[in-house]
């Protein structure tokens, strides 16, 4: 079973995940989530246990537990294609729209709204 932990500390290492989620049984991966850029962790992680009572065991004991000073959220992981993510890059607050949106407003290449106010290269 894969499992989703969240609000974990930022210094919070796979091996300390492996030790917490081993006193169930068998772990077969840990995986703190990193970011590209900063290196830091993002907070979540992923773990790998390759029997479901077990998994689901520690699921139930660690969840909203305390470790590493903060309060976890513990809960079995969603395949990618079942999660609902409601358009590119939005979730459900419409997606991916780019630019300045409808609004006006920021910087335009284009000149055909100009009366909505922005930076329209054309005046200059």
């Amino acid at each position: 079973m894969n499992i989703f932990v969240a609000k974990l500390n930022f210094n919070t290492t796979e091996s300390l995940l492996q030790d917490a989620f081993s006193r169930f049984g068998e772990v077969e991966s840990v995986k703190v989530i990193m970011d590209k850029m900063t290196g830091r962790s993002k907070g979540f992680g992923f773990v790998e246990m390759p029997n479901d009572d077990e998994a689901q065991e520690a699921i139930n004991e660690l969840n909203d537990s305390e470790l590493d000073g903060r309060t976890i959220v513990v809960k079995k992981a969603e395949p990618r294609e079942n999660r609902d993510r409601g358009g590119f890059g939005g979730g459900s607050r419409g997606g991916y729209r780019g630019g300045g949106g409808n609004r006006g407003g920021g910087y335009r290449d284009r000149g055909d709204r100009g009366d909505r106010g922005g930076y329209d290269r054309r005046r200059f």
